[in-house]
């Protein structure tokens, strides 16, 4: 009995959903069927193929690299099935799906909003979260994301570079930035031209929290001081910018900005440092982007050229 005739199309759609789901009891509720059939029914296609699709732990699920090859093939396979039904039984085609998991950039949301209203689709579902670099990493890496958007720096690099290969992504380097400080316009530092780390101890230093795995080679901040006697921790973008007004907190990023900065009270200036911030998108190299991740990739260009930046050619890399 060959491959094809053990597993179905069922089966098939329901790895898919699981992986977009994350979780087996979230796809159980959504393909209305009880979670124990799920998981008998990919745990009957494990054992045909003589693969391990997915791990279980005491936390979830999570693909194998066995598992991520294979959701590949299944999602060609019901593409190809997707257009075969619009052919002959002149049924809509599948919503177009986006997932893109970014660390706290206002071009990469920028870029989204353009990719949105740029598509050509009927139906779409489309999602981008702002989280933590090592949940980016773990989310293209299980394929809950396509790309994933995050930086390297001569700090960082090695260390990053590392756990990319251990989880089969590719770093695709987009541009390079001197790290900017963003302060309040009201700041007396705020008419300076360049501004060193020394002339920010005064005031209260902003992080993004990145759990309770955290470490300095995962901070979205490419410089920070050795020592803060005022640091404030946050989740999202919203409160970062809320505390740089309130509090005359600042903190340290690309400086690339959009309307969603009120530049009214926000200002960029360039931080002296020998770091330099090397921004890319990351994708799982068993998987190739969809046509709508490949739009969002299309307009982050154009996005990163508008607001001045040279776009790297990899091929010279």
């Amino acid at each position: 009995m060959t491959i094809l005739k053990l597993m179905t199309l069922l089966q098939l759609k329901y790895i898919a959903k699981i992986v977009e789901c994350g979780s087996m009891n979230e796809a159980s509720h959504e393909l209305y069927i009880s979670q124990p059939a799920l998981s008998s029914s990919v745990k009957e296609l494990e054992n045909e193929l003589g693969i391990e699709i997915f791990t279980r732990h005491s936390q979830g699920i999570a693909l194998t690299v066995e598992g991520a090859e294979f959701l590949t093939y299944a999602h060609q396979i019901l593409d190809q099935v997707d257009l075969m039904e619009q052919r002959y039984r002149q049924t809509k085609p599948r919503k177009q799906l986006c997932r893109v998991s970014t660390q706290h950039y206002m071009f990469a949301v920028e870029a989204f909003v353009e990719m949105i209203t740029s598509s050509q689709a009927e139906e779409y579902e489309f999602t981008i979260r702002e989280t933590r670099t090592r949940d980016i990493i773990d989310q293209v890496a299980s394929l809950r994301s396509e790309i994933g958007i995050i930086y390297q720096s001569g700090f960082n690099g090695k260390i990053i570079s590392k756990l990319l290969r251990e989880k089969h992504l590719i770093f695709h380097p987009l541009f390079r930035c001197q790290p900017q400080v963003f302060i309040s316009r009201t700041n007396p530092l705020a008419d300076r031209s360049e501004l060193t780390i020394e002339d920010l101890e005064p005031y209260p230093f902003l992080q993004y929290e990145q759990g309770n795995e955290g470490s300095f080679y995962f901070a979205e901040e490419p410089v920070r001081p050795d020592y803060s006697p005022q640091q404030i921790t946050v989740s999202d973008r919203a409160t970062m910018l809320n505390f740089i007004v309130g509090l005359n907190a600042y903190t340290v990023c690309t400086g690339i900005d959009n309307e969603d900065l009120n530049t009214e009270k926000i200002t960029t200036i360039p931080l002296r440092s020998d770091e330099t911030m090397l921004l890319g998108w990351v994708n799982n190299e068993r998987a190739k982007p969809s046509p709508a991740a490949q739009l969002y990739l299309g307009k982050l260009r154009e996005v990163i050229v508008h607001h001045g930046y040279e776009l790297i050619d990899s091929s010279k890399l």
